[in-house]
């Protein structure tokens, strides 16, 4: 069964653009023309990833991830953002989009990134429970990885799937510490593309959700000019 992808933008050259190229890689494509009509479409579609446009009427696309994401709708989104705005992009990764692309953009990175997404989201759903069944420990969090849950001294933590992906990764590897290159590899399946800031974010995400002290952090570990690491203590 195909794949398929919600297009959500108010330009509509540049949907029909998107349209073309996903429909030629063999994707469905469903697409809306403002925030409320592609609020609705995501939730009742049930889209594999979600194009989703900054500036829109109606409601803009920081609104609309802020929904799904209270909504604990999981699907990847990719940002798409006319705004060169450094402050820009971190909103949207702050508020649990996956990945974002500037305008104008290279069709063909757009596509790539498109493939990583839904790749990446396919495995976790498929072969998660294929890997040994249980609990990964380190100190007092505890990552399910049969039901793709993180707990927090038991108590059920709510994570993005990019946020779940990052931290079953470190867990894999407690101690060893990975540089932002290498996560973006093997957690985003990124080849380096020149920016980690989506790195930074989900680390600092997930450490307010996991840390008695954010700032201060003991068990999502910084090595100064090296990486980040998982501390089993």
């Amino acid at each position: 069964m195909a794949k398929r992808v919600l297009v959500v933008d108010d330009e509509q050259n540049i949907v029909d653009i998107l349209r073309f190229n996903l429909e030629r890689e063999g994707y469905e494509v469903i697409t809306a023309e403002d925030g409320v009509q592609g609020l609705n479409l995501a939730r009742s579609s049930d889209p594999d990833l979600i194009l989703l446009d900054v500036m829109m009427p109606e409601m803009d696309g920081f609104q609309v991830c802020r929904e799904l994401r209270k909504e604990d709708k999981l699907t990847p989104i990719i940002m798409l953002t006319a705004r060169e705005e450094e402050a820009d992009r971190v909103m949207g990764l702050e508020l649990g989009a996956d990945d974002y692309v500037s305008k104008p953009f290279s069709v063909r990175e757009l596509m790539a990134r498109v493939r990583t997404n839904i790749r990446r989201q396919s495995a976790l759903n498929e072969t998660e429970t294929g890997k040994k069944e249980g609990m990964i420990r380190a100190g007092s969090i505890e990552v399910d990885t049969s039901g793709q849950q993180i707990f927090k001294n038991g108590v059920p933590v709510e994570v993005t799937q990019r946020e779940y992906s990052l931290l079953l990764f470190l867990a894999g590897s407690v101690g060893t510490v990975f540089s932002r290159e290498t996560l973006m590899q093997k957690v985003w399946n990124y080849d380096y593309w020149g920016d980690t800031r989506s790195v930074d974010v989900a680390v600092r995400r997930l450490r307010e959700k996991l840390e008695d002290d954010p700032a201060n952090p003991t068990l999502l570990c910084t090595r100064r000019g090296a990486g980040y690491y998982l501390s089993g203590n």
